[in-house]
C-alpha cells in the first residue's frame, strides 16, 4: 500500500534530536490523516493499546511520556521501501561535492522512526508540541528494505538549508 509524504524545510547533515523531532512532527498530521482513510480500516485495531498478557498486537510504543503509532512495525513483521525525490538548492549531479547526502538521509531516516529510547524522546518545549500518540512511519529504521533517491534542483529555495522531499512509502 503506497502513500506519499511531503516535507519542506531544513534537513541538516548529522541533525540533532531537536532537528529530527521537528521533522517527525511535520509528518505526524499527514500520517494521522492516512489512518482516517478507508483503506486503513482493517488495520485500525492495531492502534489500540493492548495489555501485554493478551497476546494481541499493538503498533503503539511508549517512549518517555508519549506513545508513538508506527505504521511499519517490527511487531507486524513488515518492511518499507522508500522512493525519495530530494530537491535542494544546488545543481543536479553535485550530490557528493556539496550534498553530504548520506548524513542528511540518516537524519531523515531517524525522523521517520519513533524515538528508540527515552534519551531520544522529546523534552520541554518539544514534548508539549508532541501529540499523543505521535504518528511515525517506522518503529525502527532497520525496517527500511530499499531506498531510491532522485535529486534535483529546488528552484525557489529561500536559503541553502531548505529542501523539499516527496517520499513514496511502500
Amino acid at each position: 500500500m503506497p502513500f506519499r509524504l511531503f516535507y519542506r524545510g531544513p534537513l541538516k547533515s548529522n541533525g540533532k534530536l531537536k532537528d529530527k523531532h521537528e521533522i517527525r512532527l511535520k509528518f505526524h498530521p499527514q500520517l494521522a490523516d492516512l489512518w482516517k482513510q478507508e483503506r486503513m480500516n482493517e488495520f485500525a485495531t492495531y492502534l489500540i493499546k493492548y495489555p501485554k498478557d493478551t497476546g494481541e498486537i499493538s503498533i503503539l510504543y511508549t517512549v518517555g511520556e508519549r506513545e508513538y503509532a508506527c505504521l511499519v512495525s517490527d511487531r507486524l513483521k513488515i518492511y518499507a521501501e522508500l522512493d525519495i525525490l530530494f530537491l535542494r538548492p544546488s545543481e543536479p549531479g553535485q550530490i557528493l561535492i556539496k550534498g553530504d547526502i548520506d548524513n542528511r538521509l540518516k537524519t531523515l531516516f531517524d525522523a521517520l522512526q519513533r524515538p528508540q529510547n527515552e534519551n531520544e524522546a522529546p523534552k520541554n518545549d518539544l514534548l508539549s508540541q508532541t501529540p499523543n500518540p505521535c504518528h511515525c512511519v517506522l518503529s525502527e529504521d532497520s525496517l527500511i528494505s530499499r531506498v531510491s533517491v532522485t535529486t534535483d534542483t529546488l528552484l525557489d529555495a529561500k536559503n541553502d538549508d531548505e529542501v523539499v522531499l516527496i517520499i513514496t512509502v511502500t
